[in-house]
């Protein structure tokens, strides 16, 4: 019996004969796993088999260069200049063959976003820009910024060859379906963009003109790979940018367009321009809304009703997307960062089970490892670090059955119950608290961490269903000790007992009003009208957030200076923007370069680190969020309650780790138990 609740998301459709599954894409992620001279890996086609086995229609593969000697901006990017490659593209379209799925790439040439230093010679564009990215590169490396070099007529010609040449070798290969990168300031873009496009011949000037460049580039692909072959094509239906293309010209840009694709991809924003500034509207953090550019998709739709239109942009669950493709925003939904926590919801939806979807936390983790660069993974799908090791997606049971204990009910720790209880593992988990959740359950406290929220559901959820399925124990209210440890003669423990809070050595430290800022939002602690919040990293910026919120008066006092803070808010789910916006939407005053030096009944005392002035602060409630510590010498009272080999300590037990870590680290040791 196939989904009775999600019809529309699994209604087939085809398009120049060509059969999609269901309207599920695979947004273009860029996993860091081509080789060095552009060529898709063993190590690739394994990490894209878990979408392809999970249910979705397309794969697409992000920013697959037209040609890398020319157009480079990932230290691992797919190259789609050379012959050699069409060998191992067949590889990865048989593979997703297997599946009944669609494999294809997002075919770009990414302009003037390509470093001089990275091709040697001045990238190419529609005019002699020098782009924002360009000035900060040429600042940091000591040199003065490369202007691009505008492209002739028989450069234009070229290129929009290399664009045709490009599907053909995709159709060769056995795709039949191609996204073509139109928008967030890429090469196309920079064509049909204002912002960029300053020609004056009959590539420039009236919006008609400034088509001309995308719409030759399709019709060399139709050219080229075909009728029987799909044309979907990507745009920023808003760059945002005051400068740049805004939507009522987009509408215009479209109808130029419409006959020469198949499908119209509505993002929005810029990818790099502007110092990363409007990289927030087509790569959402976890304080802005989910779905955020569905609305544009709906008024192309309403706009050309006739044109199929995909939509992008934090639609973290099927049950989203079945209502937009239900009510006709859009035709195809694309999700990349939650098929990435949970490749598999496209089946667990056909099967209609929506409970078990593992739930994206819009953290930013797989794109930080993009940048650095190494292969790409999810915070709470560890399975996606180990798609090579664990290609069919199985956790192998173990050789011996052991008595296993895992001590902390943090994420680290469920993960640990689950993974052990699938290799058969006769498992006990010991939380001191009431709860299940951890840290987790003071990160999903404010009304605005919807995601953190979701996961924490879905942690429970699982814990319970595997204690039930699997026969494990949950033993709450229990803080093990090491001598319950020990008579219980285990084969192997994990140690997942977290973190605590950091609490400042200064007078008045241990006075009633002063409380742990997590400890105050969940209700623990007395929170009275005028707070100062001592700490404005994550825990502490979030907690003034949420005070303000509730009409208090907050004051945050931060030792590290402006610039700093910014970075930590950034390597928080790369939210500093909004966090900034918020804070100065809202006037939530924070002192920069600020210590704190005593604490009393009304007030803090503190010393400003840069000039040593001493400044007070008025306060009914102090709440610490200055970070935690690592419960190291609990931690190792356990370490010699199993063999040696087999113990193994997670996550907060050993550093303040992120839920990644945590996650990950106890899903890659419960495989070796």
């Amino acid at each position: 019996m196939g989904s009775k609740k999600y019809p529309h998301v699994f209604s087939p459709i085809r398009i120049r004969g060509i059969d999609f599954k269901n309207r599920i894409v695979l947004a273009p992620p860029s996993p860091n796993l081509a080789s060095r001279d552009g060529k898709i890996t063993p190590e690739f086609i394994d990490w894209f088999r878990m979408f392809a086995r999970g249910g979705v229609c397309t794969l697409y593969v992000g920013n697959s260069s037209i040609d890398i000697t020319e157009c480079k901006d990932e230290a691992y990017q797919l190259d789609l200049s050379n012959e050699d490659g069409v060998r191992e593209l067949a590889r990865y379209a048989d593979m997703c063959k297997e599946y009944d799925c669609h494999a294809s790439l997002e075919i770009n040439h990414n302009g003037e976003n390509t470093a001089f230093e990275t091709v040697g010679h001045a990238p190419y564009s529609s005019s002699p820009n020098i782009s924002s990215t360009e000035r900060a590169r040429a600042a940091r490396l000591g040199r003065e910024p490369i202007a691009a070099i505008e492209m002739t007529k028989e450069k234009i010609k070229e290129t929009v060859n290399k664009f045709g040449e490009a599907a053909a070798k995709m159709k060769r290969a056995g795709m039949d379906v191609c996204l073509v990168h139109g928008g967030h300031g890429n090469l196309i873009s920079q064509f049909t963009s204002p912002l960029y496009n300053h020609r004056t011949d009959e590539y420039g000037g009236s919006t008609k003109n400034r088509a001309r460049f995308a719409i030759e580039v399709c019709d060399a692909i139709r050219e080229k790979a075909g009728e029987n072959f799909v044309i979907e094509f990507r745009i920023s239906a808003d760059e945002i940018a005051e400068e740049g293309m805004h939507f009522d010209e987009t509408l215009e840009l479209i109808g130029y367009l419409k006959d020469h694709i198949d499908i119209l991809h509505v993002s929005a924003g810029l990818h790099s321009d502007f110092n990363m500034k409007y990289f927030r509207n087509w790569c959402q953090n976890y304080l802005m809304d989910r779905g955020f550019n569905v609305h544009f998709a709906a008024d192309v739709k309403k706009r050309y009703p006739d044109l199929l239109v995909t939509t992008v942009g934090s639609i973290t669950s099927i049950d989203m997307a079945e209502e937009i493709i239900a009510s006709g925003q859009a035709d195809f939904v694309a999700m990349c960062r939650a098929l990435m926590a949970d490749p598999d919801m496209p089946n667990k939806y056909a099967k209609d089970m929506p409970e078990e979807r593992r739930p994206c936390l819009r953290c930013q983790t797989c794109c930080k490892h993009l940048m650095v660069p190494k292969p790409i993974y999810c915070a709470v799908n560890p399975m996606s670090g180990m798609t090579s090791v664990l290609r069919d997606g199985v956790v192998p049971k173990a050789v011996e059955k052991k008595k296993v204990a895992v001590i902390g009910g943090g994420p680290g720790g469920i993960q640990a119950l689950m993974t052990l209880c699938e290799r058969g593992h006769d498992v006990t988990l010991y939380e001191a608290t009431g709860e299940l959740g951890g840290m987790v359950s003071k990160a999903a406290l404010p009304d605005f961490k919807i995601d953190v929220k979701d996961y924490l559901v879905w942690l429970r959820y699982q814990a319970n269903k595997y204690a039930e399925k699997y026969g494990a124990k949950i033993l709450l209210n229990t803080k093990a000790t090491k001598e319950m440890i020990d008579a219980e003669n285990y084969d192997a423990v994990i140690i997942a007992i977290g973190a605590e809070p950091i609490v400042p050595k200064v007078p008045g430290i241990d006075l009633p009003h002063v409380a742990w800022a997590p400890d105050a939002e969940e209700g623990k602690a007395k929170a009275g009208d005028k707070i100062v919040i001592i700490g404005g990293g994550g825990i502490g910026i979030e907690a003034a957030m949420d005070f303000n919120a509730q009409g208090k008066d907050v004051t945050v006092v931060e030792m590290a200076d402006e610039m700093k803070t910014f970075m930590s808010w950034m390597s928080n789910g790369g939210a500093g923007a909004e966090i900034r916006n918020i804070v100065e939407e809202r006037k939530i005053p924070i002192s920069y370069n600020t210590k704190l030096v005593e604490v009393t009944p009304d007030k803090v005392i503190c010393e400003k680190t840069d000039t040593g002035e001493r400044v007070e602060f008025e306060a009914d409630t102090v709440l610490l969020a200055v970070g935690t510590k690592a419960k190291l010498e609990e931690a190792d009272t356990f370490r010699h309650c199993a063999p040696e080999s087999d113990v193994f300590v997670i996550g907060d037990a050993k550093r303040a780790a992120t839920i990644s870590e945590a996650v990950n680290e106890a899903f890659q040791h419960c495989l070796h138990i």
